[in-house]
């Protein structure tokens, strides 16, 4: 079982939480805070302690079987005792009972250990306020969920990336062709003249990221990037005190397959953008190879949010470190049907002005 580990606070007892406005670690019951520096003596510590043999004999009408608790943990909280149920993947949580943030020690070891953490700049009032101006402007939004919806639900979580460093090494092979016309009393004429274009060269890519958890969509997670890896720290288990993180279920090997393609396609645009003066261009063969390719394991700030409305739900994100907001909204059908009716018509307005303007001619 997985140790959980809640950090408290040397003055008042309380459970300390990492505070992304002071980027310090801070009582929420006393408001001390303590340099990180100061803490990494509880990552230290981490290493020594030892495995607890805790064996619950009860009887119950009924327990689970081996597949219905496949992947889950009870783990009891350090602070009041409360028991808190979480999968194989969580790394750190929340007590449901007291509020207490903690961190499942067991998840962390090993190989499972973060390189690198990028901490929350932006808090959850932020996270709010930007929901709330991504409803801003929507025209086709229903008018009823700007009233009605509310936030169900709202979490800061680290998520787990893979960091993918490369140089690309491509040799491209491109079709262009080249256009000249003229005239004479007679005849236009065009002369088209054809062209094999080869570019080489090496593209150096750093931190390339991709999202390591099954739970978390893909091209969500790619759309709050960028984020700032000049902002990376070398991982500590006391960032996450105050917010959830999960572990990764997506490995490595598998993770790079992507990393492959978004580097692909950024050295094939690169490439393209260096073939000038020509009337087209067109791609017509190449390669491409790595050259000592290395990836890192990370753990990046993300606030989700859930919102019901007429029965669905609907997710949000927004990057806890720029702040970029990303998530679909609801469509008022018979507002577009009128958006649509009104565009019609004065597209058929500037039409018949159009024509009767060139009758007039």
């Amino acid at each position: 079982m997985a140790d959980l580990q809640g950090l408290k606070c040397p003055c008042c007892g309380g459970a300390i939480e990492f505070n992304s406005s002071v980027q310090k670690m801070k009582c929420p019951y006393c408001d001390t805070e303590f340099d990180m520096d100061t803490l990494k003596a509880y990552d230290d510590e981490l290493s020594n302690d030892g495995t607890d043999d805790m064996n619950w004999n009860t009887d119950t009408i009924g327990t689970w079987s081996d597949s219905d608790s496949d992947g889950l943990g009870v783990y009891v909280c350090s602070s009041c005792g409360g028991e808190i149920v979480a999968d194989e993947n969580t790394a750190a949580s929340i007590c449901p009972f007291c509020d207490s943030p903690v961190t499942l020690k067991g998840h962390l070891m090993g190989d499972l250990k973060p390189d690198y953490i990028i901490p929350f700049k932006l808090d959850k009032q932020a996270a709010k306020a930007k929901f709330n101006e991504h409803l801003k402007g929507k025209k086709l939004l229903p008018r009823v969920f700007k009233d009605e919806a509310h936030i169900d639900e709202i979490k800061g979580m680290y998520v787990p990336y893979w960091l993918f460093d490369s140089t690309v090494t491509a040799h491209m092979r491109y079709k262009a062709t080249r256009l000249r016309t003229w005239s004479d009393s007679d005849y236009d004429y065009t002369e088209t003249s054809y062209f094999s274009v080869i570019r080489e060269g090496d593209v150096s890519y750093s931190h390339v990221p991709v999202d390591g958890s099954v739970k978390m969509a893909d091209d969500l997670m790619e759309s709050l990037e960028p984020y700032d890896f000049h902002d990376a720290v070398p991982f500590q288990t006391a960032y996450f005190a105050g917010y959830y993180a999960d572990k990764y279920d997506v490995d490595e090997k598998t993770s790079s397959a992507r990393a492959n393609e978004r580097m692909r396609h950024s050295t094939e645009t690169q490439f393209m953008q260096t073939v000038h003066g020509f009337s087209s261009v067109i791609p017509d063969g190449g390669n491409m190879q790595l050259v000592e390719g290395k990836a890192g394991y990370a753990m990046y700030p993300v606030w989700i949010l859930n919102t019901t409305w007429n029965g669905d739900r609907y997710m949000f994100a927004m990057n806890g470190q720029t702040g970029k907001f990303v998530g679909n909204l609801p469509s008022d059908k018979h507002l577009m049907k009128k958006y649509f009716a009104r565009t019609l018509a004065l597209a058929a307005v500037i039409s018949y002005a159009v024509l009767a303007l060139i009758w007039l001619i």
